[in-house]
C-alpha cells in the first residue's frame, strides 16, 4: 500500500474516510493499493488521480514501512501535486500546519508517520 503526504506551503493534505465503518470518520494520508506490475510511484499516481482529481509529484519516503495487518506494508512518500484536491473517496479535506496535526484523529497505521512527518512542517 502506498500513501502520500501531500504538501503544500507548509502544509500537509489530511483526508477524512467514508469507510470501512471502523475507519470511517479518520483522518488519512490518501493513498491505495499498489497493483500487479506497478511500482509505488506509479500506483501513487494512479491513486491520486483516481481519489483526489489531481496529478502529483512524488518525492522522497517518509519514515519507513508500516504494517498492515499480517501481509501488507504501507510506505508514504512526500508528494506535490498540481490542482485542488477533489472529494471522491473522502467527506472532507483539510491542509494541516505542524501544530494542527494533532487536530484530527489519524488512522492508526498512519500515526508513527504523522510523526515523521511533524518536523519537516
Amino acid at each position: 500500500m502506498v500513501g502520500a503526504a501531500l504538501l503544500r506551503d507548509g502544509r500537509v493534505l489530511a483526508s477524512r474516510r467514508t469507510g470501512p465503518p471502523s475507519l470511517a470518520g479518520l483522518w488519512e494520508f490518501p493513498g491505495g493499493k499498489v497493483e500487479p506490475g506497478e511500482t509505488d510511484v506509479e500506483a501513487l499516481v494512479r491513486e491520486l488521480r483516481e481519489e483526489l482529481g489531481v496529478e502529483a509529484v512524488v518525492g522522497a519516503r517518509l519514515g519507513g514501512d508500516v504494517p498492515v495487518g499480517d501481509a501488507l506494508v504501507l510506505r508514504v512518500y512526500l508528494c506535490t501535486a498540481v490542482g485542488e484536491p477533489a472529494l471522491v473517496d473522502h467527506d472532507a479535506h483539510r491542509w494541516l500546519e505542524a501544530a494542527e496535526l494533532d487536530d484530527v484523529p489519524w488512522i492508526p497505521v498512519d500515526a508513527p508517520l504523522v510523526e515523521a512527518l511533524r518536523p519537516l512542517l
